[in-house]
């Protein structure tokens, strides 16, 4: 088939690459690049550099509601056009010109977590599966009748970018699926049900700043769920720490401590009820390692106060 592939961060690398190798994908549509790193240089996205990577025209428009742009959409006369975290709203006629439509794969089983960070607010709800869903796009926001979906559990050690590169290779290969039965014309698009509609807002930095007034089990929650970025933290001795992985524990001594209080030379914290122990960490300019390499270089005595 002519295909049109719109995406733009590393989570729509894998989907492009299955593409390539089984359809004719005739342009690629990505977000423009934007100023990044200390320079302040513009960098490219992962996916347009990926594009190019296979030689593919890349288009990076600001916006498709001009009428240019849509002309230029029309005129690759696409079969299908599969989407998959591009970040511009499609508008109608856009969404019409395929002969098979827009199809969208969402990383979350539909209708739950509609909306902008699906990976990060199934985590951070505490829910035990999420997946993938293959869906036909219409104007709302992730409301088109679903055409395949592929559940996966979330464990409780389970973090953002674990379950991002889970999601973006099973995306990758459900997709196809799709693609092969919409072309025969042997699949039978599900509308959404109304019932369990919860959607997932856009992260905020704000998030991340690391609090303990709330049980353990919600703490190593918020860190799995923002974990590699943005990264929850916290702040001590002048330092900024990113926590990156966590488990909660049980403590056998019966030590009681306010929350975010460090308790044990093990850096085991303490929260409103109960006590995470961090296991991977990160001081501001370096990379991240095991709790027990960053304790050898940093001195946390119990008592010490997170802030």
């Amino acid at each position: 088939m002519r295909l049109i592939f719109m995406g733009t961060p590393d989570f729509s690398v894998p989907i492009l690459d299955a593409l390539c190798a089984n359809h004719n994908v005739v342009a690629v549509y990505a977000q423009p690049p934007r100023a990044a790193g200390r320079g302040q240089k513009e960098r490219l996205s992962p996916v347009h550099a990926r594009a190019l990577d296979y030689g593919l025209p890349v288009l990076t428009p600001k916006s498709l509601k001009k009428p240019e742009a849509q002309e230029i959409f029309l005129d690759h006369n696409a079969d299908v056009a599969v989407v998959a975290a591009y970040g511009l709203i499609l508008p109608q006629t856009i969404l019409d010109a395929p002969r098979l439509g827009c199809v969208n794969v969402h990383a979350s089983l539909l209708p739950r977590w509609r909306g902008a960070a699906p990976i990060q607010r199934a985590i951070m709800a505490g829910d035990t599966q999420t997946g993938v869903a293959i869906m036909q796009m219409e104007a709302g926001l992730d409301t088109g009748p679903m055409l395949l979906h592929q559940a996966l559990p979330i464990e409780e050690s389970t973090t953002a970018g674990d379950l991002h590169d889970a999601l973006s290779s099973s995306g990758a290969q459900l997709v196809c699926r799709a693609l092969l039965d919409l072309e025969a014309d042997a699949i039978e698009p599900v509308q959404q049900p109304d019932d369990g509609v919860t959607y997932a807002e856009k992260i905020d930095k704000a998030e991340a700043a690391l609090r303990f007034d709330a049980p353990a089990f919600s703490v190593v929650r918020q860190i799995h769920g923002l974990s590699p970025f943005p990264g929850c933290f916290v702040d001590l001795s002048g330092q900024r720490i990113k926590i990156l992985r966590a488990e909660c524990v049980d403590l056998d001594n019966g030590a009681k401590a306010d929350p975010g209080t460090v308790v044990d030379e093990q850096f085991t914290v303490a929260c409103s009820t109960g006590f995470i122990r961090p296991l991977r960490v990160q001081r501001a300019g370096k990379g991240p390692v095991d709790v027990s390499s960053f304790l050898r270089g940093f001195e946390l005595p119990p008592g010490t106060r997170l802030g």
